[in-house]
């Protein structure tokens, strides 16, 4: 969850103006709430997620506290490979989360056979990831989704429309499996450079070499 605080800040002679911060994870906006109070020239702040709902600082806190044991803060990179010679495709996944106050890096990748193009594997590296999160546990909270194919970004967000057969269905299959888990995701398009760490597990899937690691980062 992302929170902006507003606050309204007056001067020693009565003067007030008003602020808005950018978003930021809650543990952040508690952090400079508390600063900000520190002034002693707050008269009124508030906190406001992203669907404009308005929080109470424990009511933060008391939600930090209940998802410390569960993995928050997640991220996910996927991608997908088609080898168009063989008709063999690869898909790497890579998922980041904060657990327990640590953090932690899963690589997951697979082969399959049965996909037919190069944007139907994009799709079932994503399909993968929910699949993995689902075994973690992830469930009810924002999740961000990112990866270089411009067709499984735009579709999924909702900036082009899925025309395709071989596509429609695994958009269905994901979005059913996001709103079982209470997902809510958000869809951010990188440059390919930029996820080298699922290529890399989607290139290894394609020749032979099939990854499942979870480890704590340091």
């Amino acid at each position: 969850m992302k929170i902006r605080i507003e606050w309204t800040y007056t001067t020693p002679r009565g003067a007030e103006t008003f602020f808005r911060s950018d978003e930021m994870p809650v543990a952040q906006a508690l952090l400079m709430a508390e600063d900000i109070q520190k002034t002693g020239r707050v008269k009124h702040l508030d906190f406001i997620d992203q669907y404009d709902s308005s929080w109470m600082m424990k009511e933060l806190k008391s939600y930090l506290k209940s998802i410390e044991t569960e993995p928050h803060n997640v991220r996910v990179f996927f991608d997908g490979g088609f080898d168009i010679q063989t008709k063999m495709s690869g898909m790497g996944c890579v998922i980041y989360y904060e657990q327990n106050g640590k953090f932690y890096r899963l690589r997951s990748n697979a082969p399959s056979e049965h996909l037919i193009s190069n944007n139907e594997a994009e799709y079932a590296a994503l399909n993968m990831c929910l699949q993995e999160l689902d075994i973690l546990g992830v469930n009810h909270i924002p999740v961000t989704f990112i990866g270089d194919s411009q067709v499984v970004i735009n579709q999924l967000s909702g900036e082009w429309s899925v025309i395709e057969p071989s596509l429609s269905g695994w958009a269905d299959r994901i979005e059913a499996k996001m709103k079982k888990l209470g997902i809510d995701p958000t869809y951010e398009l990188i440059p390919r450079k930029e996820n080298s760490e699922a290529d890399r597990l989607a290139t290894q899937a394609l020749n032979g070499i099939e990854i499942l690691a979870n480890s704590e980062l340091l």
